[in-house]
């Protein structure tokens, strides 16, 4: 569409979410955040600067919240691209419920889908091991973790979106992709995590520039520095982050326990899966469609085209 003579406007892309993708662990000069859609955006469309960034995503963004606060404002926005990464902090409230995100994740990937827009998702590693938390507090995060994956991979491969297996990366296990909180990626991270996206669009056919670069504006993190952030305010942070978690995760801790004693611990993976199974099967019943739940489609949406 013309914009006053002055050439086309640019295409946009979108970015919901929460921490992961405000961009924490990668600043900038002056303060606040870049990040991984950032640098991914910088390498879409046919021209550098072709596409713009509208970043809507909020630190501690629960599954819910995303479609119901940030969804709305990207479909008015009639993105090309848009990404959907988000379950993380779900798994660290004692409220969890996988038929919720797994509905809200649904809601969100079909109405941009709908709309026309190239979809990003990616599988998320789980808070428990990434914090090196006891194995007794770090199982059942975990088992959350794949259950929010496993919803993940599902909706992405129903509307056909662009998944990146971001939890099989051989980088993830690198401590020197993470900040210090071990929790959001340093700026190599978001690099990394840009240039996967940008792989997996171009593998889907999307026309993509050239790829992120690797080089680091700033120094990476140190042993040092992560050690002295554990000490004097991880402690601290965990407990913010978790605070309505943690007597609910002392309690699963505890049932953890009991069942490894017991050697009964298979018993607790299979009512997880249940409980997923059941997810995934509601999203198939009419109740579940997202075009029945998704605000009226916006004029004018973008159609894919790479």
């Amino acid at each position: 569409m013309p914009d006053g003579g002055r050439g086309a406007a640019p295409a946009r892309f979108v970015a919901l979410g929460d921490s992961l993708t405000v961009g924490l662990g990668d600043p900038v000069p002056g303060g606040g955040w870049r990040g991984w859609a950032a640098l991914l955006a910088g390498t879409l469309g046919e021209r550098p600067g072709g596409v713009e960034l509208v970043n809507l995503a909020r630190s501690g963004a629960l599954a819910a919240e995303l479609a119901e606060r940030q969804l709305p404002v990207a479909r008015e926005l009639a993105p090309r691209f848009a990404s959907v990464v988000v379950g993380a902090n779900d798994t660290l409230r004692a409220a969890f419920a996988i038929e919720r995100v797994a509905a809200a994740l649904d809601r969100a990937h079909g109405a941009l889908s709908a709309d026309g827009a190239v979809v990003l998702t990616a599988c998320l590693p789980d808070p428990g091991r990434m914090l090196g938390l006891p194995a007794p507090l770090a199982r059942p995060l975990a088992r959350r973790m794949r259950a929010v994956n496993t919803i993940v991979h599902a909706v992405s491969a129903r509307y056909q979106g662009v998944h990146l297996h971001l939890a099989e990366h051989p980088w993830v296990a690198e401590r020197a992709s993470w900040s210090v909180d071990r929790l959001h990626p340093a700026e190599r991270g978001h690099r990394l995590l840009a240039r996967g996206f940008h792989t997996a669009l171009a593998a889907a056919g999307v026309s993509v520039g050239a790829p992120p670069a690797l080089t680091l504006d700033g120094p990476p993190p140190t042993r040092a520095g992560s050690a002295r952030w554990m000490a004097t305010r991880g402690t601290r942070w965990v407990a913010d982050r978790c605070t309505d978690l943690l007597p609910g995760l002392l309690g699963l801790a505890l049932q953890e326990c009991r069942h490894g004693l017991a050697g009964s611990g298979r018993l607790l993976d299979d009512a997880a899966e249940r409980a997923t199974r059941g997810a995934l099967a509601a999203l198939a019943e009419p109740d579940g469609d997202p075009a029945r739940k998704a605000p009226a489609t916006v004029k004018g949406a973008a159609t894919m085209t790479g």
